[in-house]
């Protein structure tokens, strides 16, 4: 029997006029509070001259503000006890701070100096992009890094969904103060901005500085990207290394597909785990890599599946023979108690994420970015509840029937054709 054991706290969340959307969970067990802003714009959202901007601006949020220096915005931060950070994704940039309840006025303060007012000082725009620099070089150094960048850019060649966040040593360096205010204008709107909160907080508070910090901005009608365009293909980069590292994927689905679930379902089985197909195949039984897993990632509009691994130059065609054959066989006999054993495990994944206040926050941003409402747990849980075996096998085939796209480092000589991988997919 299917047991809906989520449970779901207040969620209060307040659009202001000119769309920025502020949502709250207050959790009364938490002394502190984590809050953030997310924006609905990434890397995907750049032109080819700004490829790597939204990193950057990401970097640079830290380096000063018409009010505060670097160091200023530090101390402000812990001199209250708390901490601060960034990221950008494909898809979203976000800013999070968290502080004790009593003193998310001054996360906010600096949160909205940051966003608002950052003065991208050239002394610090200049430093900046040598770090970064820096973060690129380490990436070239580091095969089993690189080799996911070039999986991306030959999955979905010449798209920026596909291009690597980090940007190229060209466009990091052509970045002026002028193009990213440009980008900022244009991509940091408020109907594309969540401001999220949870732990000790209270709505109106953050409500009444939201609309002090953030109500002045303009309301801009957002842009939407490119489509993403799955293209499929193969890079080979031949290097004298220990191992080869290879990625093999196949169009995947967007999470906003029916199917989704099912997918995701099939991927976790594939190998997602200790007991997977290709864990025990590759790994426990013949012993061809130290690591083997597969994933899915789901965009707003399109997705990518794939499988990655580590092997010795002797064992590359071994290896990919005995993954296709994993891949196929799956698509036809996945069993009943696979099924329920990965159903357990995503709902684990769920519930694991929203055991802190930053991982609440986190997903409320982005589903309201997404969907713009927030999803019930509960309602997760019901859809993966549904699904039956033939669901999983049949989204299987389903991404079997795509294009192949390789990606491989290292001693691969031994790889073969992408005319035979995809061969060996049709089984």
């Amino acid at each position: 029997m299917n047991q809906h054991f989520v449970r779901e706290k207040r969620i209060d969340i307040t659009t202001l006029s000119n769309g920025l959307m502020v949502a709250t969970e207050q959790m009364p067990e938490i002394a502190t509070a984590t809050l953030g802003v997310w924006v609905g714009t990434g890397s995907r959202h750049e032109e080819p001259h700004e490829h790597g901007l939204s990193h950057l601006i990401e970097h640079m949020a830290f380096k000063g503000t018409a009010r505060r220096s670097a160091r200023q915005i530090a101390e402000d931060i812990e001199n209250v006890g708390g901490d601060i950070n960034a990221a950008t994704s494909v898809e979203y940039t976000s800013y999070t701070a968290r502080v004790l309840g009593e003193n998310v006025d001054v996360a906010l303060d600096v949160l909205g100096d940051i966003l608002i007012h950052s003065a991208f000082d050239a002394g610090e725009l200049s430093r900046e992009k040598g770090v970064i620099l820096q973060e690129y070089a380490a990436v070239e150094d580091t095969p089993d890094d690189l080799i996911y960048d070039a999986f991306m850019e030959t999955a979905f060649a010449g798209q920026a969904v596909g291009r690597p966040i980090l940007g190229t040593p060209e466009t990091i360096k052509s970045f002026d103060e002028a193009t990213i205010r440009a980008f900022l204008a244009r991509e940091y709107t408020p109907g594309k901005m969540v401001l999220a909160a949870a732990g000790d907080v209270e709505h109106a508070q953050i409500v009444d500085l939201a609309e002090r910090l953030f109500g002045a901005m303009p309301a801009v009608e957002a842009r939407q990207p490119e489509a993403g365009r799955y293209t499929g293909g193969e890079r080979r980069i031949s290097r004298k290394l220990e191992q080869a590292n290879l990625v093999l994927g196949l169009p995947g689905l967007s999470f906003k597909d029916p199917n989704y679930y099912a997918a995701h379902l099939f991927a976790h089985m594939l190998g997602g785990g200790l007991t997977s197909r290709l864990w025990h195949e590759v790994r426990e039984t013949r012993g061809l890599a130290y690591s083997i897993d597969s994933f899915h990632w789901p965009f707003s509009d399109c997705g990518l599946f794939g499988i990655g691994a580590g092997t010795a130059g002797s064992d590359v065609r071994e290896l990919m023979d005995v993954t296709l054959a994993c891949m196929v066989q799956a698509t036809g006999d996945i069993s009943e108690i696979e099924l329920i054993r990965a159903k357990a495990q995503m709902k684990v994944a769920l519930l694991t994420a929203l055991e802190t206040p930053g991982g609440r926050m986190e997903r409320v941003a982005r589903q309201l970015l997404s969907w713009g409402r927030v999803v019930d747990s509960e309602e997760i849980v019901r859809k993966v509840d549904a699904l039956e075996v033939e669901h999983v096998r049949e989204a299987g085939r389903a991404l079997l029937q795509g294009a192949p796209t390789m990606a491989a480092i290292g001693p691969i000589k031994a790889l073969p054709s992408l005319e035979s991988i995809a061969s060996g997919l049709r089984g």
